[in-house]
């Protein structure tokens, strides 16, 4: 005989408790299920609730960004009433506490906001660590490669313990030492379009090798691979920006040397369609590199058929770009990609109607004519967008077991 076992509703978010209760409906209309069993499985979930309230965990985290600020803050003031060695140590032991502070935390299982909080605090205390190591030695502070470890750092913090707050502190941390360090060594408008094209080779192969294995990672990634993109077409699109040429320098062999492997790397682990999205950011560094060299040689009052024909170019590849980054959110739930990808276009036809058009185009004439673009614009992108949505009706997919689930 089969006793009845009453078993506390599991928290899920809402969104995936809407989900499913839409899909217990369809499979109630279709005969698969009783409307009986429906209930009962729909009974065995309930809505997850925050044990603190939302308003507590964001104060908990814009205090602890305040704090970590502002020691890096007091590193580049320069502690004057204190020597370099007293002042190491004091950065360090504020560094420490936070760090072991923040684990035990999580040992214990205290609130995540809470350890969001110290482990942010440990992640920004690293970046004071190292600035304040670099001034003791007499090390310029505004280097780009002491942000780089402090990336480093953060980013190591972050996967050793799965939490998402010293990991977005590294991303953060290690996008601004990717884009500076190369053109620390020589500038040039080239060399920046390749290092954002590259930038966006990296980050999607690393969104593909974490999807089912850390969603929020991949994400994060993700994320990082769409704004690089976006930026490199936008930069790429700027009238004569690659007309001194790239300058080569060892960073940036080695970026695109790091983009390649973690390219290869997608390849072997993850085969299939997610290769796709690795591959299309190499099309869009081979596309903005190709952009970026085709320079018209006219002047800002001199546009000619040419500057028309490069700005219809720009145009549309940017706006198949954008297309495909609606598709790519609809397909990996990422909605931020499709918010990205809208503002992102509307920027860079604002751009280049002030670029092709202003210089012909003058008085109320060019309000006209920048109104018919945007309208044009957001019209069939609109369009565009909702038809993929449509025809990318994908359902939410649950997170796998090995997804970090630390608020922190």
């Amino acid at each position: 005989m089969t006793e009845s076992v009453s078993l506390a509703p599991r928290p899920v978010p809402p969104r995936r408790l809407s989900w499913l209760r839409s899909e217990l409906d369809d499979w109630t209309a279709q005969g698969l299920i009783t409307e009986g069993q429906a209930a009962r499985i729909s009974t065995r979930y309930r809505p997850e609730r925050h044990a603190r309230p939302l308003l507590g965990g964001l104060l908990l985290r814009v205090g602890g960004a305040f704090v970590g600020t502002g020691l890096v803050w007091l590193v580049a003031a320069n502690l004057d009433r204190l020597a370099p060695l007293t002042r190491f140590g004091l950065v360090a032991a504020l560094w420490l506490f936070f760090l072991v502070g923040g684990e035990v935390l999580a040992h214990r299982r205290a609130s995540p906001s809470v350890v969001g909080a110290a482990r942010l605090l440990a992640a920004l205390g690293l970046g004071a660590m190292v600035f304040q190591a670099a001034q003791s030695l007499q090390v310029p502070a505004f280097e780009p490669r002491l942000v780089g470890l402090w990336a480093a750092g953060a980013l190591l913090h972050g996967y050793l313990t799965g939490a998402f707050a010293p990991f977005a502190v590294g991303v953060v941390t290690g996008v601004g030492w990717w884009l500076t360090q190369p053109l620390w060594d020589e500038q040039s408008g080239l060399t920046a379009v390749v290092l954002l094209g590259a930038g966006a080779v990296l980050a999607a192969a690393l969104a593909v090798v974490h999807d089912g294995r850390a969603d929020r990672f991949a994400r994060a990634w993700r994320t990082v691979a769409a704004g690089m993109a976006l930026l490199a077409g936008f930069v790429a699109a700027i009238p004569d920006i690659g007309s001194d040429g790239i300058v080569w320098s060892t960073s940036l062999v080695l970026a695109l040397a790091v983009a390649a492997a973690a390219a290869a790397l997608a390849a072997v682990t993850r085969p299939g369609a997610r290769i796709l999205e690795p591959v299309g950011a190499i099309g869009v560094l081979l596309g903005a590199g190709v952009l970026a060299l085709w320079t018209t040689g006219s002047d800002a009052s001199d546009v000619g058929t040419a500057d028309w024909l490069r700005a219809a170019v720009a145009v549309a590849a940017y706006a198949a770009l954008a297309v495909g980054l609606v598709a790519l959110g609809a397909l990996r739930d990422h909605p931020a990609l499709t918010w990205m990808a809208t503002t992102a276009l509307v920027v860079f036809t604002t751009f280049q109607s002030f670029a092709v058009f202003a210089p012909i185009v003058t008085g109320a004439w060019l309000f006209v004519v920048l109104g018919t673009v945007f309208l044009g614009t957001g019209f069939l992108f609109d369009r565009a967008r909702r038809g993929l949505a449509q025809a990318l009706d994908v359902p939410p997919t649950p997170s796998s077991p090995g997804t970090p689930t630390d608020a922190s």
